[in-house]
């Protein structure tokens, strides 16, 4: 047993904060409450402290794009094939990638990450744990989302291979997705019959979970109207979608709200290195949960490394973003984002404890981490 006393409690689901003790067995949150008996428990005394839950991140690439390998190491992208949603990012990532270790030591306790976003459709990402050497052992939930993307990288990925325009990128999806459609209703009518089944045909059997709802589209759209078309296509082929990136949405926040989707807004530290990043700023993500809308922020790292999400939270703050709003954005958020929402993201009883322990505010520059807890482990 575990048992941080008098700290400072952020818990992510009450604005208000609360001075008490948490209580950790087996690597859960067992109690939150003051004066709690800790006998017998090993203490961590956070007097002063503050305590937040572990951070998490909705969507990077992290450990298919590993720390200073370059492009002859990376694994996140197939640039052989356009529409590739039978690959999952659990068969690509690289538990010894020090983005991991890095990321865990700056709060970061959990995070989804996947295939790239050259590829139309790309595959499905993974909800993982940034401790561990296998991969299979560090899994919060595997095939939280299934990557598709619109605007400029798959036109310019994919020139000599058949995509060129946007409307090309749009028609690909709705032709991957109707095929998946008419082959899940062969499955389905054949039943037992074995005789009956279509031939097998692995990117359509990837794309059932999505069909089903079991699964979102996890859409990259930067540029307005890229967002708006993967509204559209979701639409009609009733499915669910998380949007990503969202770097225009505060130019349509009214078609935001009425969507009611989960939005992932970043990567905004850095150079605008493409023209759909043009209009990219900090206020977007407070524009966007001040209107109502759920959301997270975001490093896409390797874009920004993962370790500075609480610094682009921090940034968001300083463009005008509630507080609350924005540690939420860094944890509850993201968790419901990918689904994940029952194990990490709030200081709860039940969930895993994942806490991160601090002198300062995470959206400080002059804050220092004491703690990171992992299961009920410092690390």
């Amino acid at each position: 047993m575990l048992c941080i006393k008098n700290g400072t409690i952020h818990t992510a689901v009450s604005r208000e904060a609360i001075v008490a003790d948490i209580m950790i067995e087996n690597g859960k949150i067992v109690q939150i409450g003051t004066g709690l008996n800790a006998d017998g428990a090993e203490i961590i005394d956070a007097t002063g402290l503050n305590v937040y839950p572990g951070f998490v991140e909705a969507h990077c690439h992290i450990g298919l794009d590993g720390y200073g390998i370059g492009y002859e190491g990376h694994d996140y992208n197939e640039m052989n094939d356009p529409v590739a949603p039978h690959l999952r990012a659990i068969d690509g990532i690289n538990p010894f990638d020090p983005c991991l270790k890095m990321a865990a030591e700056a709060g970061v306790t959990c995070f989804a990450t996947g295939p790239g976003s050259a590829n139309v459709l790309g595959g499905t990402f993974v909800a993982i744990k940034p401790i561990g050497t296998c991969v299979d052992d560090m899994i919060v939930k595997d095939g939280v989302a299934m990557k598709c993307a619109f605007g400029e990288n798959p036109k310019r990925c994919y020139q000599t291979k058949g995509i060129s325009s946007r409307m090309t990128t749009a028609a690909n999806l709705r032709n991957a997705l109707k095929k998946a459609e008419l082959y899940k209703a062969k499955v389905e009518a054949a039943g037992d019959d074995v005789s009956k089944l279509p031939a097998f045909d692995e990117k359509c059997e990837a794309l059932i979970p999505v069909l089903n709802k079991e699964m979102p589209l996890k859409a990259h759209a930067h540029q307005a109207n890229d967002i708006l078309t993967a509204l559209r296509v979701a639409k009609e082929a009733g499915v669910n979608v998380t949007l990503e990136h969202v770097t225009e949405g505060h130019m349509i926040v009214n078609e935001l709200v009425r969507a009611d989707v989960p939005l992932a807004v970043g990567p905004t530290l850095g150079h605008a290195s493409k023209w759909e990043l043009q209009n990219k700023t900090w206020e977007t993500p407070g524009v966007l949960a001040k209107a109502g809308c759920h959301v997270s922020i975001i490093t896409d790292a390797p874009v920004i490394p993962l370790h500075y999400l609480p610094l682009c939270a921090g940034q968001a703050v300083k463009a005008g973003m509630d507080e609350y709003d924005a540690l939420r954005a860094i944890t509850i958020n993201p968790a419901e984002h990918i689904g994940i929402a029952d194990r990490v993201g709030s200081l709860e009883e039940g969930k895993d404890a994942d806490i991160v322990i601090m002198v300062g505010s995470p959206f400080d520059m002059d804050s220092k981490i004491k703690y990171v807890l992992i299961d009920g482990k410092a690390i």
